[in-house]
Order: C-alpha cells, then sequence, then structure tokens
C-alpha cells in the first residue's frame, strides 16, 4: 500500500480539521454550550460525511474524518451515524440512524445500546449475519462527555449480510474506532505539549526537564505508530479480502487503545493536579479513549499472528 494521502485526502483532512478547531469545544465549560453544539451540528450536517461510505468514499476517507473529530473532541454524532451508512447497500437506514452495539457487561445482558444517539430515531445492530433495527430510546450515562449512548428498543429484520459484507463491516468499524483513539491520543498530546511549554518551575517551563520531556516524545512514538497501524487498516477495509482487513483492524484497535490510553493518561500527569480537576480538558481525552476503546472492542486472541 502507498501509506501517503492523496491531495483529495489531504483536502478533506485540513477540512475536518478547521471544522472541529473552529466548533469543537475548546473547554469542559463549552460541552455545556448549546448554542455552539447546535452550530457544530449544523456544520457537520451540511459536509455530508456522515453518508460518506454510500457516497463512495473509501475507508481511509472516514479513518481521516474521524481522527480530526476526536482530536477536536467534536461532540455531535459520526462515527454511529457513518457505521449506520455503511450497512446502507445490505439494510433499510434512514436519514436519522445510528450503530448499536450489544452489551458485553455492566448492563443486562442481551441488550443492545445505540451509540451516537443524539438526534437519532433509529439504531441497527448486526448479530450472526443479520442487520437487526430498533427505536432509540432513553439516554444512558455514558463515561464520555463528547458522545451519547441510548436505549434501544425491540428489535426487527431489517436487512442481512453475506461473511464478506459482515468481514468489511467489522473491519470497518474497528478502523474507526481506532481513528477516534488515533485523534483522541493526538489531541492530548498537544495539550499537554502545550501546557508543559508554558507552566513555569524553578524559573524553567516544566517542558524544559526530561522528567517531563520524555514521556511527552514517548506519546509522540506511540502515535507515529498509531498511525501507521491504522493507515493499514482503513486501507484494508477496501484493499485486501475480508478476512485479512478484519486481522489489520483488530490489530489497529490492540495498538491504538493501549497507546491512546497512555497517551491520554501521560497528559493527565503532565497538568499535575490541575489534570485531575474537573476543568481540565485532559479527563475529557482520556473519558473519550476509554469509550472508543470499548466500542468494538478486540483482543490479542483474536488475532492470528502466524506464529505457530
Amino acid at each position: 500500500m502507498d501509506a501517503r494521502l492523496t491531495t483529495e485526502q489531504r483536502e478533506l483532512r485540513d477540512a475536518a480539521a478547521r471544522l472541529a478547531d473552529d466548533l469543537g469545544p475548546g473547554s469542559v465549560q463549552d460541552l455545556a454550550d448549546a448554542d455552539r453544539a447546535a452550530r457544530l451540528e449544523k456544520a457537520v450536517a451540511a459536509t455530508g460525511w456522515r453518508t460518506l461510505r454510500s457516497d463512495g468514499a473509501s475507508g481511509v476517507e472516514v479513518a481521516i474524518v474521524a481522527e480530526e473529530f476526536a482530536r477536536g473532541l467534536v461532540d455531535v454524532p459520526f462515527a454511529g451515524p457513518v457505521l449506520a451508512d455503511d450497512l446502507r447497500p445490505h439494510a433499510e437506514v434512514g436519514d436519522a440512524c445510528t450503530i448499536a452495539v450489544d452489551v458485553a457487561a455492566g448492563r443486562a445482558a442481551g441488550t443492545v445500546e445505540a451509540v451516537d444517539a443524539a438526534g437519532a430515531g433509529r439504531a441497527l445492530v448486526v448479530r450472526d449475519g443479520r442487520v437487526l433495527a430498533g427505536l432509540v430510546g432513553a439516554v444512558l450515562p455514558e463515561t464520555d462527555l463528547t458522545r451519547r449512548a441510548a436505549e434501544v428498543g425491540a428489535l426487527e429484520p431489517a436487512g442481512a449480510l453475506d461473511p464478506d459484507a459482515a468481514g468489511r463491516r467489522l473491519a470497518l468499524a474497528l478502523a474507526v474506532t481506532s481513528a477516534d483513539l488515533v485523534g483522541a491520543a493526538r489531541g492530548a498530546l498537544a495539550l499537554a505539549v502545550g501546557y508543559a511549554g508554558v507552566r513555569e518551575q524553578y524559573g524553567k517551563a516544566i517542558g524544559s526537564y526530561q522528567a517531563v520531556a520524555h514521556p511527552l516524545a514517548e506519546g509522540r512514538a506511540l502515535i507515529e505508530g498509531s498511525v501507521s497501524v491504522l493507515r493499514h487498516a482503513a486501507w484494508a477495509v477496501d484493499e485486501l479480502t475480508a478476512d485479512e482487513a478484519l486481522r489489520a483492524a483488530r490489530i489497529a484497535k490492540v495498538y491504538c487503545a493501549r497507546a491512546a490510553r497512555a497517551v491520554c493518561e501521560t497528559a493527565v500527569q503532565v497538568h499535575g493536579g490541575i489534570g485531575n480537576t474537573w476543568e481540565c480538558l485532559a479527563h475529557v481525552y482520556l473519558r473519550r479513549a476509554l469509550a472508543s476503546a470499548e466500542l468494538f472492542p478486540a483482543r490479542l486472541e483474536e488475532i492470528d499472528l502466524g506464529l505457530s
């Protein structure tokens, strides 16, 4: 594969970054600003990016937007609707649809939760090659302050997937959530680096001390590794076999989840005492990373490492 982005993909990345920087929350207090959120929702809706897949976009292009939105803590739905849109050739997908996931633990077994549920009326879940749909209900308590989960009502058949389509659909879901993890890590690192450059101790910026500079440099290295496996996984969704794409996506998810958690926790520590306060954005990045890690989770045991 050619890991370089095309001119069009770079333009898409820059447009997503500008939108996130202009209208994403710049502070924890901004998360409660309904006017800002409404402007952000209007801007995202106008881009048409929630239907990228049905418009012919590649997995790389979907991942580009997901990464920039996570970096800017965009707090309106994207991942849920775009993954629902990916099911459009196989199921009845309306304009106000999001994706749902089976609950593995923490709440009643056998239930599903809608992801990115704000504004959604219907949620789709895939089980054993079948696409099921249910109405979105009450909002649920959520760790991630930038996205909303919700209950899903009784499920009804809405379509079916053959094994190849099911594998690619899961590979895309893993790639998109891996991109979200990379974006959260990038945002958290930028926040920590900015703070380390202005916070002074003993008459010098704390970033000049090795005890701070080295963990930040290690975070940068983890992000570069994450970008590498993410790009391959996103490319594989459309270019490799379903099994190969799924393997690449699982590798990316495991790596990116571990790397993002390390980077976000380092960002909290670099901020010192203030990093443990509600007002510091570092915990918002960490919360988003933890939530994305558990959304379509992957385990090393699921990956054929070819060692036997």
